[in-house]
C-alpha cells in the first residue's frame, strides 16, 4: 500500500511490433463495468526481485505463449504512472514501457492463453494485432492514451532516449 492509500505496484509493459508494423493489443473489461471495455498493451506487475525486462519477457510468454529474450527488448522506451480502478481496487501503477519486434511469420502463431492469471481470464476478451491507421478509428479507449501518435515514431526505431508519458488517470 503506498503512501497515497492505493495499492502501488510496479510494472513492464511491452509494445510488441511485427514487421508490418501492427501491435499486439488485448481488450479487457472490469467486472464491475462489463459494459465499458478499453485496449491496452502486453504486460503486468513486476515480481519482487525480478529485472523490469525479465518481467516483461516473462508477462508476454504468460499473455501471449510468444518466446522473447531479454536482450529482444528495446528501452525503455517510455515511463509513466497511472491511476485505475480495477477489480475492485484503486490502483498506481508506475511502468515502464518496452519495444519488441518480432516477424510477421511469429505473429501468424495463435496466441496461447495458458499462461493467463484467473483475473485475466475473467477480464481479458481478446487479443488483435493493430496497425496504427486501424487503431486511429477505434472508438473505445485506448492505453495508454495517443498510442498511434506515440508508436509511430517508433516504426522506423528508437532513438535511444526514455520518455516519460506523465501521470495518467484512466
Amino acid at each position: 500500500m503506498g503512501a497515497d492509500g492505493m495499492r502501488h505496484r510496479r510494472g513492464a509493459r511491452v509494445l510488441l511490433l511485427d514487421d508490418a508494423g501492427r501491435v499486439l493489443l488485448a481488450r479487457g473489461h472490469d467486472t464491475d463495468q462489463p459494459e465499458r471495455s478499453w485496449w491496452f498493451t502486453v504486460g503486468g506487475g513486476i515480481e519482487p526481485g525480478e529485472s523490469d525486462r525479465d518481467a516483461a519477457v516473462r508477462e508476454v510468454l504468460e499473455e501471449t505463449g510468444l518466446r522473447l529474450d531479454p536482450a529482444d527488448l528495446q528501452g525503455p522506451v517510455w515511463t509513466r504512472s497511472a491511476v485505475f480502478d480495477f477489480y475492485r481496487e484503486r490502483c498506481r501503477q508506475d511502468e515502464v514501457f518496452y519495444l519488441a519486434r518480432i516477424t510477421s511469420t511469429q505473429a501468424a502463431v495463435p496466441l496461447t492463453r495458458e499462461g493467463w492469471t484467473q483475473i485475466e481470464h475473467d477480464v481479458v476478451d481478446e487479443m488483435h494485432w493493430w496497425a496504427l491507421a486501424e487503431l486511429r478509428e477505434v472508438t473505445i479507449e485506448v492505453f495508454p492514451a495517443g498510442l498511434p501518435d506515440l508508436l509511430e515514431p517508433l516504426l522506423d526505431g528508437w532513438d535511444g532516449r526514455t520518455r516519460h508519458l506523465g501521470e495518467a488517470t484512466e
